[in-house]
């Protein structure tokens, strides 16, 4: 899974992915509900609102802000359809599989791993 995780360095290169940071407040909500909870939470968006085959608002569907999970996806690319098959070579018009979903969720988590572990908040 670590050569995986080497996307995250080339996508935080990028200077609209890389502008994505946890703030303050994103570090302490995850503090708050834990670990376990936020993977729960990236879990249930990923198979809610991208793995469907015809996503709902597919490019609008993820917000900016609001939630760590939300930030880290578009960190990660793993926001939209469009840019899970750019980055992550998933097509569009397919069902995200359980693997899949998986993988998206593994990124998303590392990425909030990284964050905190940066971050002297925590």
């Amino acid at each position: 899974m670590e050569q995986c995780f080497s996307i995250l360095d080339k996508l935080a290169k990028l200077k609209f992915r890389g502008r994505f940071k946890l703030r303050a407040k994103e570090l302490e909500y995850i503090k708050d509900k834990g670990l376990d909870k936020i993977r729960s939470h990236a879990c249930d968006f990923i198979r809610n609102r991208v793995a469907p085959a015809e996503p709902a608002n597919d490019g609008k569907q993820t917000p900016m802000r609001g939630h760590p999970v939300f930030i880290a996806q578009h960190a990660t690319a793993c926001c939209c359809r469009g840019c899970i098959e750019k980055w992550h070579h998933f097509p569009k018009g397919v069902e995200l599989t359980k693997e899949q979903q998986k993988y998206l969720v593994s990124i998303i988590m590392e990425w909030i791993n990284r964050q905190m572990n940066s971050n002297p908040v925590l």
